[in-house]
């Protein structure tokens, strides 16, 4: 064995202390670590011919990186719609790398990694309270989440004109309806070979929405002249969280052939607030689902999920099967988990979510959930107290989308108000576009915010708006 490997390996335990408490060092004080940084790039390092070790590593990523890292996973984070990480979620993460197994196999052969993600699955379902007809599986983020689900309606599609796509390829137009899609979805299209540009614009709701005119919806249909296509809907838009009238879409596929594809990336856990849950009624009479794990459910990053209804569990074989690696079995049996799902190695993605859902419960997401509508409706009231603020739309669930009064003129004013705001390292937000406007997302979902921090920004907010709302 290399002399490195073996020293670290004698030093394993000294390597998870200096580890283990540096972790700590940043969850405790990650209240008062910055939100964002301004870094000089320094020069890139060589790829070392001897190596150094592990503790020596470490000392050299402290001097050139770590005090670069933000508190991304901060109660004040309020950007990308990126939640935290409860411990529950970094023992799950810790000891998915430790375990280091590959999410394959079903049966048990080699290792039992994909019977724990599949058991994590229902877990979610119930959450969730999704229909036992839905299968899933755990992918990168709600790109791949979407990704995946679009694979399975492409298949679907070209199987209404008797084609199999993923042998044969794409030799047809392909329809798809939306309103208002997330960036990641209109990429996938692009990715899948479904070009972005076959998708048909459906006209939003008056009124300063952001959901689907179901009335142009079926207006559009029609022109489709009984053409089957695929319908992307949403459980809360980026920008302004609204949703899509779901009972309305499922009247629809009582009348007309189409994939119904719900992207919920975070808005799917309003179903747990007894005060929102209404907003997603009927939406588990779509054929797929995209939700989104490191966001409400506050688990690290690469970790979503898709749902697909199980009646379709041919066209996602079809759709993923390995069917030219003998080596992996017979790709229609349930032998090979990664028949079902793009990547064939995994880690195991599952284990912080199966960690966390059993160390805090329903109740516990609950609580997360509603806690983070309180703080962006109190949010958003104080910036329709302020005359200098302005919301660019109401607070219908965790984020609240703004701008400065009187910025349509000079929209540069928000750009500088926002990036005075970040460079505090107090907070951090994101610049967005809404209706033609420069605007400001707060998105609530870390489950550490608190009341004192948005008061705490309030108080920022204040101090610099002197200067540009003049």
């Amino acid at each position: 064995m290399n002399k490195l490997l073996q020293g670290d390996l004698s030093s394993l335990e000294k390597i998870f202390q200096l580890v283990s408490a540096q972790g700590l060092d940043y969850l405790k004080n990650i209240n008062g670590r910055p939100t964002s940084t301004v870094m000089k790039t320094a020069a890139t390092a060589a790829m070392p011919d001897k190596g150094i070790g592990t503790i020596d590593t470490l000392q050299k990523f402290n001097d050139r990186w770590e005090s670069a890292m933000v508190a991304a996973s901060g109660p004040r984070y309020w950007g990308f719609v990126t939640g935290g990480t409860t411990p529950a979620a970094v023992a799950g993460d810790w000891l998915t790398t430790i375990y280091d197994q590959n999410t394959q196999i079903i049966k048990g052969d080699g290792d039992i990694s994909a019977a724990i993600e599949l058991e994590t699955v229902g877990l979610l379902r119930e959450l969730l309270a999704l229909p036992g007809d839905f299968t899933g599986g755990f992918v990168t983020g709600a790109t791949m989440s979407n990704f995946t689900c679009l694979a399975v309606a492409r298949q679907w599609l070209g199987k209404q004109s008797g084609v199999d796509i993923a042998r044969e390829g794409i030799a047809q137009k392909m329809h798809v309806l939306t309103a208002t899609p997330h960036s990641s979805s209109v990429k996938s299209l692009a990715m899948l070979g479904m070009g972005s540009s076959n998708i048909r614009p459906v006209k939003t709701l008056p009124d300063n929405r952001e959901a689907i005119d179901t009335h142009d919806l079926e207006e559009q249909i029609r022109q489709l002249n009984g053409a089957p296509f695929i319908l992307i809907s949403s459980a809360g838009t980026v920008n302004t969280v609204d949703f899509d009238n779901f009972s309305a879409i499922a009247a629809l596929r009582d009348k007309y052939r189409f994939w119904w594809h719900i992207d919920a990336a975070f808005g799917g856990f309003a179903i747990l607030s007894d005060a929102h849950q209404h907003l997603l009624k009927d939406w588990e009479q779509a054929d797929s689902i995209t939700v989104d794990c490191h966001k409400w459910l506050n688990v690290p990053y690469e970790n979503a999920v898709f749902f697909v209804k199980d009646r379709y569990r041919m066209l996602q074989v079809a759709t993923f099967q390995n069917s030219n690696a003998p080596y992996l079995g017979d790709p229609l049996e349930q032998f090979n988990y990664l028949n079902l799902l793009p990547e064939n190695s995994r880690r195991l993605k599952a284990l912080p979510v199966w960690f966390t859902l059993h160390a805090y419960g329903r109740e516990g997401y609950r609580h997360i959930v509603e806690n983070s509508i309180r703080q962006a409706t109190d949010f958003g009231a104080f910036i329709e107290s302020r005359p200098e603020l302005r919301l660019l739309a109401p607070v219908r669930l965790n984020t609240v989308c703004f701008s400065l009064s009187g910025s349509e003129s000079d929209p540069q004013k928000v750009t500088a108000f926002l990036s005075a705001l970040n460079k505090t390292g107090k907070v951090f937000m994101t610049q967005t576009h809404y209706k033609e406007q420069a605007g400001i997302r707060a998105a609530f979902v870390n489950f550490r915010t608190s009341e004192k921090d948005v008061e705490l920004v309030k108080a920022l907010m204040l101090r610099l708006l002197p200067e540009y709302s003049a």
